[in-house]
């Protein structure tokens, strides 16, 4: 047995638990940006509607949640900039970058509520998170603003072009080419305020 919903009688938070609750378990990219506002202002936050879109161009997917039809600081730097960075959330790093998620503005950094470090970056104006074990310097390629059926903005879908990675010795193998996934720690995010570790770890190999 089932339970059904049928998508026009459910209101945006039902979707949101129906979505959020299912689709799991997903990455949390924890992206920093230059303020908009050309105060020098380093941004920083989560967001786990985060995803791989394509290696050839190397493509990453965000969706950014606008907040009473605003833009959130996050998605309006990077139109601004058109650039952003990109961090793998890990277990190490998950508490400083939940911190980040509070509500500050434009002008204030959320870094200052945590004990990371940044680092200038090797193409992008915007620096990075040297305690991250996983990070992409990124150009914005697209933004694909997401209309609801009344035609208002509710997200801001940013398409993001890798120009350069930077990978933590003990995570990047390279006589092999790969990362260890036991080695960057990444972090899940489910539902509410769950999140979870990678376990059991397996193999299928794909048929011919």
């Amino acid at each position: 047995m089932h339970h059904t919903f049928t998508a026009t009688d459910l209101t945006k938070q039902e979707h949101y638990r129906l979505l959020s609750g299912s689709v799991v378990p997903r990455p949390i990219a924890f992206i920093t940006t230059l303020s908009s506002e050309d105060t020098g202002v380093v941004n920083a936050a989560p967001f786990s509607f985060f995803n791989v879109v394509s290696a050839d161009p190397p493509l990453v997917s965000i969706s950014i949640g606008r907040k009473d039809g605003r833009m959130k600081d996050t998605a309006r730097n990077a139109l601004y900039n058109n650039e952003l960075v990109i961090h793998v959330t890990d277990k190490v790093i998950l508490e400083g970058v939940n911190e980040t998620a509070a509500n500050l503005k434009p002008n204030e950094s959320e870094l200052d509520r945590t004990e990371f470090h940044v680092k200038p970056s090797e193409i992008v104006k915007t620096p990075g998170i040297i305690e991250a074990k996983a990070r992409f310097e990124c150009i914005l390629h697209n933004h694909i603003p997401i209309e609801n059926e009344y035609g208002v903005i509710t997200n801001d879908l940013l398409l993001a072009k890798v120009v350069c990675y930077h990978v933590a010795e003990d995570v990047y193998d390279p006589e092999k080419g790969y990362l260890s996934s036991e080695a960057l720690m990444p972090v899940a995010r489910l539902a509410g305020h769950d999140y979870a570790f990678l376990s059991d770890v397996f193999s299928i190999k794909r048929p011919e």
